[in-house]
């Protein structure tokens, strides 16, 4: 490892430091993802009906949704690791309840809302420590390239993980290894230092962490709601969006008044890391649509089971893993922008394989080749996006755009699931599922035209604002 020494000392130093994160971002996107298939067995054992079961899953994405922002506010005032810790502490306690719970409510106070809580506290500090920790661009590249490698196989691979541990033990030991994963993690964080003093006088805005909450809330809702009412979305996305254009407002005002809002308008200013949030939002939004249609088409249409639809995702899962773990040697050989593009093409043409062969072939072999390359295009992309993002801005900014990174990432995943679950209960082709696909394509074809306007050589490392 190049230049680390800096902050993170020696090679070996380095890795203890990235271990935790890493593993943070994993149990995170497990979390996200596992609940899919244990829907049946916790809706049979708490006595409560499916929709009830994807309550505590919606609650939970608008938890962590809403409260990412301020969450990456917050490490300011109160440091980056002990946010970092304390985020762990009450996810491990909400993993723990929604082990022991007798009823869908103890399992949405447990999963959905400390869960939820948790997250938004503790995944802002992972990408900021990362960012501050690795000061060199192909050090910070693999750094980046290990905990979105690891966040993309807990996404692609928690169905397969959680269907493995219901149909062995029982749903709540899903809950229990996420406890465990936890414990283990506040284990190697004492190995952590945060690099920059927090700073307890720093203002935290309470009436922009409210409004920006309140209009996350209602945007996802509207998402979350595509595939069931489009005149209710409809509705509570123009009320999601009346109250975020609120916050701009008053994030202006606090400007002028010489006050720190929660986000402040100069993060929108920096043209490459409006681009890079583009392609986050994107890459995200085909990753869980994917993820969503396809384990949709392989348990309705082709009856397969929840541990073989993991196991017919593994290929996405080793595509990902590969090209993420890579991330280093290709920062060092080409630019973050062509690494970009080449993701989102190869990703497009990941759906088109996908699409012709296991379309006309009854074989789950059928599936590989497509999912391959999706994960290969993914993980070649996710890497350089963020570094792309967190680079744009000096240490004292991290926080600020860390949140919203994150915020940016969470609205893709919705988005992407929304779009194709709408696509698939309108029903209005017979080949529902591929539309679902190409749809996502296309869509994908936006990301490779914002990598397209991204600027040929990196601009210059920001200085701290004084």
């Amino acid at each position: 490892m190049a230049n680390d020494t800096e902050r993170s000392g020696t090679p070996g130093a380095a890795r203890r430091v990235l271990a935790p994160l890493a593993l943070a971002q994993f149990i995170c996107s497990f979390a996200g993802s596992n609940m899919n298939v244990m829907i049946t067995d916790i809706s049979t054992d708490l006595d409560t009906t499916v929709q009830g079961v994807q309550v505590a899953i919606t609650v939970f994405l608008l938890v962590m949704a809403a409260l990412m922002i301020p969450g990456g506010k917050l490490t300011d005032r109160y440091g980056r690791k002990r946010c970092f810790v304390a985020g762990l502490a009450v996810y491990g306690v909400g993993a723990v309840l929604s082990a022991v719970s007798p009823g869908l409510g103890v399992l949405i106070l447990g999963n959905s809302i400390l869960e939820g809580v948790g997250t938004a506290l503790l995944i802002p500090p992972v990408y900021i420590l990362v960012t501050l920790l690795f000061t060199e661009m192909t050090s910070r590249a693999r750094a980046f390239g290990v905990v979105m490698a690891l966040g993309g196989v807990g996404a692609a691979a928690g169905p397969l993980i959680g269907g493995l541990i219901t149909s062995a033990i029982s749903w709540r030991a899903a809950f229990v290894f996420q406890a465990l994963v936890i414990l283990v993690i506040i284990v190697l964080a004492r190995r952590l230092e945060d690099p920059l003093p927090a700073d307890p006088t720093r203002h935290f805005d309470t009436v922009g962490a409210v409004l920006s909450s309140a209009g996350l809330v209602l945007v996802v809702m509207g998402i979350l709601a595509a595939d069931n009412n489009l005149w209710l979305m409809l509705g509570l996305m123009v009320a999601g969006a009346a109250l975020l254009a609120w916050f701009f407002g008053w994030v202006r005002k606090e400007e002028r008044e010489g006050r720190e809002p929660l986000l402040s308008t100069s993060l929108f200013r920096v043209r490459t890391s409006n681009l890079g949030l583009v392609t986050q939002n994107v890459q995200w939004l085909l990753l869980m649509g994917t993820s969503f249609t396809v384990a949709t088409y392989l348990q309705v249409v082709r009856g397969y089971d929840a541990i073989d639809t993991g196991v017919i995702f593994t290929a996405a899962t080793v595509g990902l893993l590969a090209s993420s773990l890579a991330a280093e040697r290709l920062a060092k050989r080409r630019s973050q922008r062509t690494l970009v593009m080449a993701g989102f093409v190869l990703s497009v043409a990941g759906v088109w394989v996908l699409i012709g062969l296991a379309g006309g072939n009854d074989s789950a072999w059928a599936f590989a080749p497509g999912l391959l390359l999706i994960g290969l295009g993914l993980g070649v992309m996710l890497t350089p996006s963020v570094n792309i993002v967190q680079s744009s801005f000096p240490e004292d900014r991290q926080g600020e755009i860390s949140g919203l990174s994150r915020s940016v990432s969470n609205l893709g995943s919705s988005f992407g699931t929304a779009i194709a679950g709408t696509i698939l209960v309108a029903g209005l082709t017979a080949n529902a599922y591929a539309a679902a696909m190409i749809a996502l394509a296309m869509l994908a074809l936006l990301g490779l035209g914002a990598a397209l306007m991204l600027p040929r050589t990196p601009a210059p490392e920001p200085e701290p604002v004084p």
